[in-house]
């Protein structure tokens, strides 16, 4: 598959690609191009063209266009959800829903570029009484959206959509593990009438790419889902040009279950949402902080509900999981439980690595607050370390001993009682009854701490992607 630079589908000006494997099966699925510098110069300056041409396109037409890239995408589901398992390893139905959820972000960007609104300054200082002033908003110039591996067209699209919205020029670079179905979305875009100027996909590796774009100082911005160091490093280097940076890094976000919580409802929502992407997801909970009362009884409940769960072919509709994005990914979990195993961590069940790419859902009991998994060791995969606590308080300290976080999940019978320990909680959004992964499109998304900078969704995005400009009209009233 090719990358996409002013509206043509190329190659790497060397020829230099980069294979693209089934997650499941390791098996070749296509190759990428490597991206050059000159690759990416060209992008940067075809981009210089582009944010002018979208910047003076009326918003009306921006919004027609994005309504029709949504519907387009809804059309293709099917091919690009079956993309999207194979080169992810997630579950058929899991990709249907990112999918969705992609063409869902067209629409409601295209529904908010209508009403993002300017506003004016009230004439509060003496001698401003003849004077207007009132303030609009323009694009940022070129936005560069750099997607992850987990969500790897959800995460990017909701970046792209917004600074398209915004008016900007956008070179979305995917996940090297899993780029074939954000170019392929990306393609879709182009074929609805967004400009091949105006959205550009580059695929390479960061150390390239993400440096060259992060160095620019014709990218006006860099939009990033990815590690903690992966944000820093761009940050850093973006801070050089004064570019704004807007990083996503995940967090180690806890669940807690009270002692008056539906126990059952705990079990099951928990299985649920921490094998969604076999437990490669960012705002997921990873860390089960439960009432040392209904200690047992839920770790028995979760073991018996786990051995139930049927592993398959992430194309297999009456799977429950699949596997990881790759082997490495799958070797750093198990050496992640093996480490905390060697801390004093009991199994309780799974535990291994096993065909390649694949990990068994695993539970670890016996883990204490001041093991490394109990705080900033975050592990990207199906696994459930469980740590008991005694009293509300010592829930949530033993919740805030993460430096990231995002979201946090809440399981209780008292409403009352629940707020008040969420209440406590260092966190960007608190969940109530359900594990932390329920995102609102429509609420302002972001953690606190270090699990990254900027604000993602509906009520908020737009902002980020666009400056204010102030004019001031002097004694003409």
């Amino acid at each position: 598959m090719k990358m996409l630079i002013d509206g043509q589908f190329c190659d790497a000006s060397d020829g230099a690609v980069v294979p693209v494997l089934n997650a499941a099966t390791q098996e070749y699925m296509d190759s990428v191009p490597q991206a050059a510098r000159a690759d990416i110069r060209r992008a940067i300056r075809t981009a210089m063209d582009g944010k002018r041409i979208w910047a003076e396109t009326p918003v009306h037409e921006r919004s027609r266009i994005l309504y029709r890239c949504a519907d387009a995408i809804d059309g293709h589901r099917e091919e690009l959800a079956g993309n999207l398992s194979a080169e992810t390893g997630r579950m058929i139905r899991e990709s249907r829903h990112e999918i969705r959820c992609c063409a869902e972000y067209f629409r409601a960007f295209g529904e908010a570029a209508a009403h993002h609104y300017g506003r004016t300054v009230p004439d509060y200082h003496s001698g401003t009484e003849k004077d207007i002033l009132f303030v609009k908003r323009d694009p940022l110039g070129i936005v560069a959206c750099l997607a992850p591996f987990n969500d790897p067209v959800c995460l990017a699209i909701q970046k792209t959509a917004a600074a398209l919205a915004a008016g900007n020029a956008v070179i979305a670079v995917p996940a090297l593990d899993a780029p074939l179905t954000l170019l392929s979305m990306a393609a879709i875009c182009f074929e609805q009438g967004i400009p091949g100027s105006v959205l550009q996909a580059l695929t390479g590796r960061d150390s390239m790419v993400g440096n060259a774009l992060s160095d620019s100082e014709d990218v006006s911005a860099m939009c990033l889902a990815g590690t903690t160091a992966a944000g820093q490093h761009i940050a850093s280097r973006g801070l050089k040009t004064s570019k704004r940076v807007f990083v996503e890094h995940g967090s180690n976000d806890p669940f807690i279950v009270l002692e008056d919580a539906d126990l059952n409802k705990a079990v099951h929502a928990a299985l649920g949402l921490r094998l969604h992407s076999s437990g490669q997801t960012f705002c997921s909970p990873k860390r089960f902080l439960v009432h040392t009362s209904v200690h047992d009884a839920f770790v028995e409940g979760l073991k018996e509900a786990a051995g139930q769960m049927k592993r398959g072919n992430p194309l297999d509709e009456d799977a429950d999981f699949g596997c990881l994005v790759s082997e490495e990914a799958a070797q750093e979990v198990e050496r992640q439980v093996l480490h905390t195993m060697e801390q004093g961590a009991s199994l309780v069940l799974g535990g291994h690595a096993y065909n390649g790419t694949w990990f068994e859902p695993t539970i670890l009991d016996d883990v204490t607050p001041g093991m490394d998994v109990a705080k900033d060791m975050k592990i990207f995969g199906p696994v459930f370390p469980v740590i008991s606590f005694g009293s509300d308080e010592e829930a949530v300290c033993i919740a805030n001993q993460a430096s990231a976080s995002v979201q946090a999940g809440l399981m209780g019978g008292s409403l009352e009682r629940a707020l008040q320990v969420a209440a406590g909680l260092h966190a960007g959004s608190v969940v109530v009854n359900e594990p932390g992964s329920s995102r609102n499109p429509e609420q302002a998304f972001s953690g606190w701490k270090m699990s990254g900078a900027g604000r993602e969704n509906i009520t908020a995005v737009l902002d980020e992607m666009s400056r204010e400009k102030t004019y001031i009209l002097k004694n003409v009233l």
